[in-house]
């Protein structure tokens, strides 16, 4: 059994779950690989701290929002204290995500409370939302979308028989629509209402016409999530019962937000027994749900009860009970890689075989370049996405890479992870990387160290496709008296690229300290390599 706690500093609100969870069942059925029996609530708490009062009108988070934020997580961090938590994550999104000044209140979260503040990409909030729907429900075989509504943002997502195929984060949220068009918690008149469903509208229409492309128009469940939902499932509840999940009659929500609407937040707070700051939230909560619905035309709504914080109790349960899988992690971030490669028309086949490349060499050489399990994720990653900046201008394009792939998200990835890939996908060619380079320049020691050995190996990938024709099938490493040998196998048309290689190998001669030959060359590059040799 272990103890763990779960903390998610929200926009509106900080929220605090602790559990004690048994070791998992493997699952002999399906796609899943375990399942966690309930979780046993040990206790939870909420405190009303609306972080996003300033940041989404002024870009900062105020100082006494900060204060009773730092307040909350020290009360937070004697309960879990008290109850002996073994692990536990807490978890910043759309408010701190935007904040100039975010780095102030994790720093003195650090310091007053003791409590580590992990910024969270929308990207990743959405990515522990689906962990959460995936253990509440059975979505094997089936597609759906999740809708994820906060204050500050909506994460919406598509899964195909649990695996997520699109996924995109709106600036679009309860507290940002109050302090932008709602403020004072008056009734909503007709001019508000207007501007409120055309703000929506524009923010989410593009995306939600991808949702529905990435979809296929096939949609077997519509899941919301979020606090606002499971009071939308109190108010306007299906009539049928759903053995795993509440839900939400789309009609009847409408209803309600028509009356809502014709009342302040006092008069909602008494007819509906509402807290105050669900009072104010719960209308642009409809609303955002009411447009996306409209133009998924579903007539119900699954709300199961979970969010953020289940989601970030699975995936501590899953790191304390289950040994690490890497090839399973391998996969979704390729998954991800290629959907980002396609939305820019790379050279899928290109980056395809390349990435395989770099995971032979990078198997390998395993005894010399030092580099973790995860790294080869990371090396993958590069592999495939490389060549993205070609979508911008040939030219230069592996600095266009860099920026595409730096601020893009790919979900399986953190922000730090991501810098690297992008850093190792810069210096797959063209000049090697320098300290008056700013974009490695701000990587930590271990990151430039690991960038270059990458990098390294990425050039040698990728010189084996050098005219992207992948007359090279194959490569495989050795190292034999100081060398690096390269035995490459494919179409007997492959001299340029095995004299790319050996133009290319001089980082990762610099980094090794060997030398890289190729076993059995193609004939005119074993004469033009001992035409080198001889000066």
């Amino acid at each position: 059994m272990a103890r763990l706690g779960a903390i998610d500093i929200g926009s509106n609100a900080i929220r605090l779950r602790i559990v004690d969870v048994d070791a998992p069942e493997p699952v002999r059925n399906g796609t899943r690989g375990v399942r966690f029996r309930p979780f046993r609530e040990v206790t939870a708490d909420r405190v009303p701290v609306r972080l996003g009062h300033d940041v989404f009108t002024r870009g900062r988070i105020e100082p006494t929002m900060i204060a009773q934020a730092c307040d909350a997580l020290r009360s937070f961090r004697a309960t879990m204290d008290d109850v002996k938590v073994e692990r536990y994550r807490a978890v910043a999104t759309s408010a701190c995500r935007e904040a100039k000044n975010a780095d102030v209140f994790v720093e003195r979260a650090e310091r007053e409370a003791g409590v580590h503040v992990e910024v969270i990409e929308g990207v990743e909030e959405a990515r522990l939302v689906q962990i959460a729907v995936r253990e509440r429900l059975n979505l094997e075989g089936k597609t759906a979308v999740l809708i994820d509504i906060g204050g500050g943002s909506t994460e919406i997502t598509v899964m195909k028989d649990l695996q997520a195929v699109f996924s995109r984060s709106l600036p679009v949220g309860t507290v940002r629509l109050i302090e932008a068009f709602l403020e004072g918690g008056g009734r909503i008149d007709e001019v508000r209402r207007l501007l409120l469903e055309e703000y929506i509208q524009r923010v989410s229409a593009e995306a939600v016409r991808a949702l529905k492309e990435a979809a296929e128009e096939k949609i077997d469940a519509v899941i919301a999530t979020g606090g606002n939902i499971e009071t939308l499932a109190d108010l306007a509840p299906l009539p049928q019962a759903f053995p795993e999940s509440r839900g939400i009659e789309v009609a009847a929500m409408n209803r309600l937000c028509e009356e809502l609407c014709s009342l302040n937040v006092e008069e909602r707070i008494q007819r509906y027994s509402l807290r105050p700051d669900r009072a104010d939230t719960i209308v642009p909560a409809t609303k955002i749900l009411t447009y996306i619905t409209d133009r998924l035309g579903t007539e119900t709504i699954l709300a199961p009860g979970v969010g953020l914080k289940e989601g970030v109790l699975v995936d501590l349960a899953t790191l304390h009970f289950v040994p690490r899988d890497f090839s399973s992690e391998a996969a979704s971030v390729r998954d991800a890689c290629v959907r980002l490669g396609q939305r820019y028309h790379f050279d899928e086949a290109h980056g395809r075989v390349v990435a395989d490349f770099c995971m032979s060499l990078f198997d390998d050489l395993s005894k010399m370049h030092g580099l973790e399990p995860r790294d080869r994720v990371l090396l993958l990653a590069a592999g495939l996405l490389h060549d993205i900046g070609d979508f911008v201008r040939y030219e230069g394009h592996h600095k266009h890479s860099y920026y595409i792939i730096a601020h893009s998200d790919i979900m399986g990835l953190t922000p730090s992870e991501r810098e690297l890939v992008a850093n190792v996908a810069r210096y797959h060619r063209k000049s090697p990387p320098a300290l008056d380079h700013e974009n490695f320049r701000a990587l930590s020691r271990e990151g430039r160290t690991k960038v270059k050995m990458m990098a390294s190996i990425l050039r040698l990938a990728d010189a084996l496709d050098r005219e992207h024709r992948q007359v090279v099938s194959k490569v495989s490493a050795r190292i034999e008296g100081g060398v690096l040998l390269l035995d490459v196998e494919g179409n007997h048309a492959r001299a340029l690229e095995e004299w790319t290689v050996r133009a290319k190998s001089g980082m990762l001669r610099e980094s090794l300290g060997i030398d890289v030959r190729i076993v059995d060359p193609i004939e005119s590059v074993r004469q033009w390599s001992a035409a080198a040799s001889r000066g």
